[in-house]
């Protein structure tokens, strides 16, 4: 099943979260390793806790800026930023990524599974126990999978495992993953599939899909609809290797920035998520603000239907040449991002200096503008907040070559509304994205935009050209790459290919801020990617 394949509002709703998201190794071979400094209570510096302090019975206090959305927590659908993250505490996958390190670990599998071979055999962590008190079965876990699968659902998450043929019993411990092809990314992509009780789901889905009956460390006990605020208590049965380490959680939901800022300074929270970032000075002086640098990305994509000007490379390279990222970072985001050189970020593990950076020249903008004689574009762009201080800083880097920018500012969902399947609609749009919330390898990352045809066909027109040909060889060429040499090298090739062809290109990666009371919380640990996670993380609150 590919991102063509499913329906139209299900991916608009999943491009939601990303566009909202501000980052899995592929060659993973091991278990993550837990935080060295996670020793339940002794702390290193900037940890905030004294040994011996920590409150197993505390309470967890935190404000989110992302409110629940349209759909609901069910993880063969949800796709609001809020409901991922609280997923992240509830559910779990036969694997999961640790989102602060990005890691794939264990978590309902017995251990990790290895990326080998077209038939993998996955054990099952012993004891395992829904909340509901039913015992995780065999069948639980085929079903979860199967219903992923279904085209009758249209998951989006389907797209993330095509390689998936079928999912058997071996025995009651044991399901058997019959794959297509061998891919080496096998484990850290079964953490897109979080397992679910069959009977549950089956005799009630919308009350699943309110309250979602999981494996992990937290069970959720308000989902937040009418209160604002989501709330946890500790699951005692669970069994798996990060439980929690208090006893109850909140999140408010607070999408007011401002508002989100007082809880924490006010000690009504412990942490918060999405800090401005004018206002990262400010908390510094009563708290603990770290910025992570993540994959999540602003983009140009560029309408490359051979009836428009943007069907030439030249043109969408001078576009590129033409923009002052250094100045677009500095002074529209306060140095909180760092200008691509890549497809993927610096500090991303499978990172690869591409074959073409672009760094600003004006001379060679002009040269290329020049050569196919286009004067004036029509630039589309979203109005989140961050965004809008950079776009206007991207028109005035145009028209300092003398390219007259036609600019219009509208929602997420607008920009997309406005364009899908017309290809007279635009000539350039600046959007930021971020499928990192659901995986860290290289295929993923590049497939969200692109392997499906919903980017490549319905908005950039680029699918059926040489160079997209180009580059869906090269992918199925990675995902299919068993030894990480060979996987490396493929993807290598990859980045240097979509540098070259850019129908679409981040301009820069930025940084996610977020702010804690170092004392109050013991192992917190900020991360790149949209929301909050509090897995393995302690309190000295009671």
């Amino acid at each position: 099943m590919s991102l063509g394949s499913v329906s139209r509002r299900q991916f608009l709703r999943l491009t939601g979260v990303i566009a909202g998201a501000a980052g899995l190794s592929a060659a993973v071979a091991a278990c993550a390793p837990d935080n060295p400094n996670k020793t339940g209570g002794s702390t290193e510096s900037g940890s905030g806790a004294a040994a011996g302090s920590e409150n197993k019975d505390g309470s967890i206090k935190a404000a989110i800026s992302y409110e629940l959305g349209t759909n609901g927590y069910d993880p063969m659908t949800t796709t609001s930023a809020l409901t991922i993250a609280a997923n992240w505490h509830t559910l779990e996958g036969l694997t999961e990524m640790d989102p602060a390190s990005g890691k794939t670990y264990a978590a309902l599998a017995a251990e990790l599974p290895k990326s080998e071979g077209t038939e993998i055999d996955v054990k099952l962590r012993k004891d395992a126990t829904f909340h509901n008190g039913e015992k995780v079965t065999v069948e639980d876990v085929i079903y979860s999978f199967e219903r992923v699968l279904d085209p009758a659902n249209k998951s989006l998450y389907a797209s993330f495992i095509p390689f998936i043929d079928k999912v058997e019993k071996k025995d009651d411990d044991t399901v058997t993953f019959k794959l297509s092809y061998p891919v080496g990314v096998f484990a850290d992509r079964l953490s897109a599939v979080k397992v679910v009780p069959k009977a549950a789901v089956e005799a009630n889905p919308k009350g699943f899909d309110a309250n979602p009956v999981g494996t992990g460390p937290w069970k959720m006990t308000d989902n937040g609809g009418s209160s604002k605020t989501v709330k946890f208590e500790r699951f005692e049965d669970y069994t798996g290797p990060k439980p929690a380490r208090a006893k109850t959680m909140e999140w408010q939901i607070i999408p007011d920035s401002s508002t989100r800022i007082n809880s924490l300074q006010s000690g009504q929270t412990q942490a918060i998520d999405s800090v401005p970032y004018l206002n990262i000075d400010q908390l510094k002086a009563t708290n603990t603000v770290d910025s992570i640098q993540g994959f999540g990305l602003l983009f140009a994509m560029f309408n490359c239907d051979p009836g428009n000007p943007f069907n030439d490379v030249r043109n969408r390279q001078a576009f590129l040449y033409a923009v002052d990222i250094d100045k677009v970072v500095e002074t529209g985001l306060s140095g909180q991002a760092s200008p691509a050189t890549s497809f993927l970020q610096e500090s991303h593990p499978n990172y690869h200096k591409a074959e073409v950076v672009y760094t600003h020249d004006e001379a060679k903008a002009k040269e290329l503008f020049g050569q196919t004689g286009l004067k004036k574009l029509r630039m589309l762009c979203t109005d989140h907040d961050w965004v809008r201080k950079c776009t206007p800083l991207i028109q005035e880097s145009l028209g300092a070559i003398g390219i007259d920018v036609d600019f219009t500012e509208r929602k997420s969902s607008d920009v997309y509304n406005t364009i899908d399947g017309k290809p007279e609609a635009y000539d350039v749009v600046i959007a930021p994205g971020d499928p990192s919330v659901f995986g860290n390898d290289p295929d993923l990352l590049m497939r969200w935009w692109y392997g499906g045809d919903t980017w490549t066909e319905t908005r950039m027109h680029w699918k059926g050209q040489d160079s997209y040909e180009e580059v869906q060889e090269l992918l199925d060429a990675g995902l299919k790459a068993t030894d990480a040499t060979s996987q490396q090298d493929n993807w290598n090739r990859t980045f240097d290919a979509i540098s070259r062809n850019v129908p679409l290109y981040p301009l820069f990666h930025r940084k996610t801020p977020s702010a804690w009371d170092a004392k109050t919380l013991i192992d917190f640990e900020p991360i790149s990617l949209t929301g909050l996670s509090f897995v393995d993380v302690g309190t000295t609150l009671s």
